[in-house]
């Protein structure tokens, strides 16, 4: 169980190693199902790391970039990442998972909008596009309290649960996320943060001070 005293989570670069925490996440069938359309066996360690290879590899053509979400005592509870980073077309795909019982922690909506911050402010990208399956509720509110927009549905496009599912396509401008993120900030409750590195960055803090997004 997370340690639910502690306020105040980091975002880290994922580590090989995450890997013996994580793949049992995706062992769990209903879970598996609502993350990823695209993958419906539970993997073992092995295949793990070989689907992960291309995050750890340092020859690798940086088109994803992946985080833990890490309590202060050292506890992974979740995964924020970018996938498909195109630096021609400055775009990229935003994901975020956050491990059972850590959830309703809020971790999820600060993750996910650290690593937002990071791909307009750091990475210089223009446009993020995110999917969800159209019954995941708990998603299409996160992406709305991002600024995401809805671009298209693609009709029967997530199988899962014996049934086809309408897949809605969301996608956020950066501009759309400079107007958003004020709005945000304030909603936010401040006792909760996620920041990347132990001691925090200043100005990579979630929510960050009001001031600073104003």
């Amino acid at each position: 169980m997370p340690d639910k005293s502690n306020s105040v989570f980091k975002l880290r670069p994922l580590e090989k190693a995450d890997l013996e925490v994580i793949t049992p996440w995706f062992q769990d069938i209903e879970d598996l199902a609502r993350f990823d359309r695209t993958s419906r066996i539970p993997f073992n360690l092995m295949q793990s790391e070989e689907v992960w290879s291309e995050v750890f590899s340092a020859s690798g053509n940086n088109c994803k970039c992946w985080f833990a979400v890490e309590s202060d005592s050292g506890q992974i509870l979740g995964l924020a990442g970018l996938e498909a980073i195109s630096s021609v077309n400055r775009d990229a795909v935003v994901a975020m998972f956050v491990e059972k019982s850590a959830r309703r922690l809020g971790l999820a909506i600060r993750a996910t909008a650290l690593v937002v911050d990071f791909a307009f402010r750091q990475l210089g990208l223009n446009r993020l596009t995110s999917y969800y399956r159209d019954d995941n509720h708990i998603s299409r509110d996160l992406v709305e309290r991002l600024g995401c927009k809805v671009e298209g549905t693609m009709r029967q496009a997530w199988y899962a649960d014996g049934a086809f599912h309408d897949m809605i396509v969301v996608g956020v401008l950066r501009q759309d996320w400079m107007d958003q993120r004020p709005i945000l900030a304030k909603e936010l409750d401040p006792g909760t943060i996620v920041t990347f590195g132990s001691d925090g960055i200043s100005g990579w803090s979630w929510p960050p001070q009001v001031d600073e997004c104003e």
